[in-house]
């Protein structure tokens, strides 16, 4: 027998063991020690002015992109060292398909974060929220919405099933938002969070302070919060509740996000009957998530609801799945579910399993018998996969009140539509519902009535069964959280998740002081004219740098003619008597794309330069009709220029509005291009 490895903290740009011996983790399958885990003697205070003084500074001193960069950087260096993690989690019991989910789903998630962040945020500091808002009529006085980085830490406090994607997907928003991150594992896995993050530190990719890892209790961590940190947690509702309460997060109203405790059910359409595609998918679905992690996921299947009149073909198709589902230690061929994560875990669920027997009846499997292909049930957490069956879930209590968290899951029948929807409602608040119907109507019926009560909602059917990523799969640009029960909080969410982090603040003030701040131009900034600005580089063009056009005037021979060339014969542009008959115009009317491609036509420079491409428009509006004889003209001003980190060219969004010769706008939109950070291009490349 080894020696079980000492945990360490790392705090205060060092690791830092505890001063005692502390509590020794025990591997879930063979019930040998692993390691020793123990925070007494850290300084939590000083721990949080670590990384709100260190850290912080420097992540709201990169931009998005930067911080983008650092993440896929810091992603794909955890990737290549991924055996070393697979090696370390068979101790918490998880197969290698277990361990997936984890390790490379957690990193996944990391780079997901890192692209979408790259496509979606500026490559500034501020994240502008929304549209400017207009506070007087000549724009002299308006507001922005902006974003900024909360100035203190976020504390995540983190379960033990999940130790690294529970991690990861809550430090990849953070980080992205330009905020610094204390990390709490749940004791029982803390050796594979506390490998891992000793490797991210080893990479120098993240600033000093960024990252902080606490192996142990918190210790009085929370006692010293304030209104700029942040507090997530994943666990059970009664310790979220506790945490909640904490005096200082009330007093300093710190931001607190909880996933807790969820009795999410799997409901089987009335058309998906014994024989159809989606029963089997359903029967499939039900005993993976039962079986995956051992059934210890935050959005594993626990009620499971279908119609009546196939409950016994469900119990019996289920019953035969569950049975050949080889039980074993996790790192030996053939083994389908590991142990739970410990012995207490164990004795955990077996009671929960007897709280359920009030309402329900065991099906499949026997919780105090363990049938094994490999590994020893008195030193290992293992169970067989438990199936109950409630008669009457309408006034059963238990099984819509207790969570048995391991592979447990209960049956349920319901006779009509309405009821199945109440029974998902009885969870009080789940993370997630799954709907298995062909049926559009069913699906309709289903999602609207379970929605307000989940998270998220898969509906499963034949033609998604492929590609469908599951019932139980948090996805990284979709929102892992759920009301009441579940604990009220959000996660992920794609750039959702980045706001969590952020301080939403309206700034009002003249347009030129506010478009300083922003690092965008609108209107009533000043504009600066002269050169083309599509003869300029990324390393010329500046914010406000604009272009006044000729005007051109709209004649019947340009309308039937682009009319006639594109197909676009609506009755507006071609019928005199219809277009007048239209409510909106008072003759016949020029296409809007006409308007659009005239504009192009006004404000392009057509000789080679550092403008590369235009790759589309953006809010494109038609405010108001153009009739022949009307006369056009351009005002184009650039408004963010947005340089990509690893190429030589950059994003510019320019504003364009399109008048006519009474000053009235007619049409105005977003014109995105891609633009040479220095031209010539091709000299630049040579040097």
């Amino acid at each position: 027998m080894t020696t079980p490895r000492r945990l360490e903290s790392y705090v205060c740009g060092r690791w830092t063991p505890g001063e005692k011996d502390g509590q020794t983790l025990l591997d879930a399958a063979t019930g040998a020690p692993v390691a020793t885990i123990d925070s007494s003697g850290i300084d939590f205070a000083a721990t949080l002015a670590y990384g709100r003084e260190v850290a912080g500074r420097k992540l709201r001193a990169m931009t998005f992109h930067e911080r983008a960069a650092m993440l896929k950087a810091l992603g794909l260096a955890l990737m290549g060292q991924k055996e070393e993690f697979y090696a370390e989690s068979l101790h918490t019991g998880a197969t290698r398909p277990d361990g997936w989910i984890d390790i490379e789903g957690g990193i996944g998630t990391m780079l997901t974060f890192a692209s979408k962040a790259r496509r979606e945020l500026p490559n500034t500091r501020v994240w502008t929220d929304g549209e400017v808002e207009a506070l007087s009529k000549d724009s002299s006085f308006s507001a922005q919405h902006i974003l900024t980085p909360l100035q203190g830490v976020a504390v995540h406090i983190n379960a033990y099933n999940f130790p690294i994607w529970g991690m990861l997907e809550k430090i990849a928003p953070t980080l992205l938002a330009g905020v610094p991150c204390i990390v709490k594992p749940a004791s029982q896995t803390a050796y594979l969070t506390e490998l891992m993050v000793r490797r991210i530190i080893e990479t120098g990719i993240l600033p000093e302070g960024a990252l902080q890892l606490i192996s142990g209790s918190v210790g009085d961590l929370l006692d010293h919060v304030t209104g700029q940190d942040a507090v997530t947690f994943t666990g059970s509702a009664w310790t979220g509740r506790k945490l909640k309460s904490h005096k200082a997060i009330i007093e300093n109203s710190t931001r607190f996000t909880m996933e807790a405790d969820s009795l999410n059910a799997a409901i089987l359409g009335p058309d998906a009957v014994a024989g159809t595609p989606e029963f089997d998918l359903f029967v499939k679905e039900v005993a993976r998530e039962m079986t995956t992690k051992a059934g210890q996921k935050c959005t594993a299947i626990r009620r499971v609801i279908a119609p009546r009149g196939q409950v016994h073909a469900l119990i019996a198709a289920l019953r035969e799945r569950l049975e050949k589902t080889p039980v074993g230690l996790p790192g030996t061929e053939g083994t389908r579910m590991g142990p739970l994560a410990s012995l207490d875990q164990r004795v955990e669920v077996r009671d929960r399993i007897r709280e359920l027997q009030a309402d329900a009846e065991i099906v499949a499997g026997n919780p105090d018998e363990v049938r094994l292909s490999s590994g020893d049930a008195e030193l290992g957490a293992f169970m067989n996969p438990v199936l109950l069956y409630a008669e009457k879930p309408l006034s059963a209590e238990k099984i819509h009140e207790v969570e048995a968290f391991g592979p447990v899951s209960t049956v349920m029948p319901y006779d009509v539509l309405d009821e199945a929807v109440h029974l998902a409602q009885l969870g009080k608040g789940s993370l997630v519902s799954s709907v298995f119907t062909d049926d559009p109507k069913v699906a309709e019926e289903m999602v609207l009535g379970v929605a307000p009560y989940h998270g998220r909602v898969l509906i499963g059917n034949r033609a998604s069964a492929k590609t469908s990523t599951g019932h139980g799969s948090p996805l990284a640009p979709l929102v892992h959280g759920g009301p009441g029960r579940a604990g009220g909080g959000e996660e992920m969410g794609g750039m959702r998740g980045v706001k969590h982090y952020m301080q939403r603040t309206a700034v009002q003030g003249a347009p030129r002081l506010l478009s300083a701040v922003t690092g965008r131009w609108i209107e009533g900034a000043e504009a600066n004219q002269g050169v083309h600005p599509f003869r300029k580089s990324l390393a010329e063009l500046r914010i406000g740098d604009q272009l006044v056009t000729a005007a051109r005037t709209v004649t019947l021979e340009d309308v039937e003619h682009f009319a006639n060339f594109t197909g676009d014969t609506f009755y507006a542009h071609m019928d005199e008597a219809a277009a007048k008959a239209n409510p909106f115009f008072d003759d016949r009317v020029a296409h809007g794309y006409l308007i659009a491609s005239f504009a192009a036509g006004l404000f392009v420079e057509p000789n080679p330069g550092p403008v590369l491409a235009n790759y589309g428009v953006d809010h494109m509006r038609f405010l108001a009709p153009v009739y022949f004889g009307d006369t056009l003209q351009v005002r184009l001003t650039c408004k963010e220029i947005n340089p990509r980190a690893n190429a030589e060219h950059g994003e510019v969004r320019w504003d364009c509005r399109v008048t006519n010769q009474k000053g009235e706008t007619v049409a105005q939109y977003d014109v995105l291009t891609m633009v040479a950070k220095t031209w010539p291009a091709v000299a630049v490349a040579a040097e």
